[in-house]
């Protein structure tokens, strides 16, 4: 049996960090060491890298995830791998771990088996301390919209009109919904607030679609934080709150530098969920990898209707990116669970249920190409998994003109990836992508809403109440040429977790929509998701631990 992933990061040979900068030809002098294995790149350097040409982007996607099982980090890790070891020039480009998932459910996000990013523990817990940095920005912005409120409560700023909540990197449920201000009047004015988790935060969007310092001042003062009471918007800006709030992220805005278990580079920068946020990394580190490789292996978030959707639609629009080609990832386990296997049969081979779960995979597939990039199947393989079941899902995906590789690279490494490396690179050299979003921004904003339920979820209409309708209406004229940031259930196509497979005609319900107006997008929050987690009756904090040695345990 394969050791646990904390036991394999923890017996890995690492390089010293300026070691595999050498490998990007990064100067020693241009990166700031956090200890020997992890390093942020000076924005002096990045800024050298102006003139250079981009080398090309490969997004790693995956089917509507399930508790079986998908592996999407993992298999960017070991692409990118794959990729280095047979010639090509590769970065890894991942998101930054929540505190909340890897204490709550889903674990860590650093990879798996001997495709992971390292060192392990620091990326899955404090990292480089981005995530508090981007928290205390985002908190400092709170306490000075409440002290603004307690000094100047005659400025027509009106304290029941204030819609900036604050943010924690837990998942705390008692904290979606509070009250601030009791205790009398040195305490400020009672209100009804809450949290959201960190990940959610504008703030996080900010920072992940800001393309320099200056870009990031510009966008932080545009946040709107309440309203007077003529209903004109009150911003960040007008809190005097850009400055500080920029000050706070200075350090943390510049990329992370890593590496995989096989000393090959990977930054890792950003943090925003999929289901509640936009999911992708930070376009500043995505633009300084493509300066300085001939690769680069991206992921986003959730499945292709959540992460690439957004990644095609919000990051590549606004940073002006052109993405080369995606590959997709699919198990057996999870097209069985699609397909109406109980969780305690998946590892029962059955063609049937495999076939019928691919109505899923073959969505995804059909909707990556609305945006004009060709993809390919990667099938992360489990021990459980039958060849008849694999092979079915390479005569399937054949039939929609998409290849599907079995991949293995959990258990080997590159090694186990390398057949997907060759064929992701044949399917670059032929040229094929010609990128495009999916709707254009002189779309109204309703009409953008209905583009992504219809032609992505497959749903049959979208319904609001009168309120938020209006609301919506009332954004058209200021903010009609943003884009939509759908916040929704991860596990369906739809906003009903439970709808398995790849449901047509159903119905998008909008709860709520917010404006973000320093990502310049609209969050529209649909079904019953929400933007501030809560931990399950067994969560994962319940078995991370230091053992006798001091060591850490349980964390994955």
């Amino acid at each position: 049996m394969q050791k646990p992933d904390i036991e394999i990061a923890r017996a890995a040979e690492l390089d010293h960090i300026t070691k595999v900068a050498g490998k990007l030809e990064v100067p020693v002098s241009e990166i700031h060491c956090y200890g020997h294995h992890k390093a942020k790149i000076d924005y002096h350097f990045i800024d050298s890298l102006a003139d250079r040409t981009d080398g090309k982007l490969i997004l790693v996607t995956a089917i509507s995830p399930t508790p079986a099982g998908e592996g999407k980090t993992t298999t960017t890790v070991g692409l990118g791998d794959a990729l280095n070891s047979i010639g090509n020039k590769t970065i890894i480009c991942l998101r930054e771990p929540s505190l909340g998932p890897c204490f709550g459910m889903k674990g860590g996000a650093a990879g798996g088996g001997f495709a992971q990013v390292v060192p392990m523990e620091d990326i899955n817990l404090h990292f480089t301390g981005d995530m508090h940095a981007i928290t205390s920005a985002h908190n400092l912005l709170a306490a000075l919209t409440d002290n603004h409120i307690h000094w100047h409560s005659n400025n027509g700023f009106d304290s029941r009109l204030i819609t900036w909540r604050r943010v924690v990197d837990i998942n705390d449920r008692t904290l979606r919904n509070i009250t601030t201000g009791l205790g009398g009047a040195a305490n400020g004015v009672p209100r009804e607030s809450g949290f959201d988790i960190t990940s959610a935060s504008e703030v996080m969007a900010i920072f992940c679609l800001a393309e320099n310092l200056q870009d990031l001042q510009r966008r932080l003062g545009n946040i709107i934080v309440g309203y007077t009471r003529e209903k004109n918007p009150v911003t960040a800006r007008d809190m005097k709150a850009d400055g500080p709030m920029t000050v706070l992220l200075k350090d943390a805005f510049m990329p992370n530098l890593v590496q995989t278990l096989e000393n090959n580079p990977a930054l890792i920068h950003g943090g925003p969920f999929a289901n509640i946020a936009h999911g992708c990394n930070s376009v500043i580190a995505t633009k300084t990898a493509l300066k300085l490789s001939d690769y680069v292996v991206t992921e986003a978030g959730f499945g292709a209707d959540l992460g690439a959707e957004k990644f095609f639609n919000i990051k590549c629009r606004k940073a002006g990116l052109n993405p080369d080609a995606v590959v997709i990832v699919a198990t057996v386990r999870a097209l069985k669970k699609h397909g109406g296997v109980g969780r305690d049969e998946l590892e029962t081979p059955n063609v049937d249920a495999v076939s019928a779960g691919f109505d899923n995979l073959a969505r995804h597939i059909r909707n990556v190409s609305q945006f004009g990039v060709p993809s390919i199947v990667a099938i992360n393989r489990f021990p459980t998994d039958a060849n008849d079941e694999i092979t079915a899902i390479i005569k399937l995906c054949r039939n929609l003109n998409v290849d599907a590789i079995e991949c293995n690279h959990w258990s080997a490494g590159s090694a186990g990836t390398e057949r997907l490396a060759r064929s992701v690179e044949k399917l670059l050299d032929a040229g094929h992508a010609q990128f495009h979003t999916l709707y254009d921004d002189s779309l109204s904003l309703w009409e953008k809403i209905k583009q992504i339920a219809t032609k992505i979820y497959g749903a049959e209409e979208v319904i609001a109440d009168k309120k938020v309708r209006q609301r919506i209406r009332q954004y058209q004229q200021d903010y009609g040429h943003f884009q939509i940031c759908m916040a929704k259930t991860q596990y369906s196509f739809s906003t009903d977790p439970n709808l398995m497979g790849a449901p047509s005609h159903h119905v998008v319900p909008i709860r709520e929509v917010r404006l973000a107006a320093g990502a310049e997008f609209l969050v529209v929050i649909c079904g019953d998701v929400m933007t501030m987690p809560g931990l399950p009756v067994n969560p994962s904090a319940h078995d991370i631990h230091l053992n006798e040695l001091g060591l850490i345990e349980g964390l994955f």
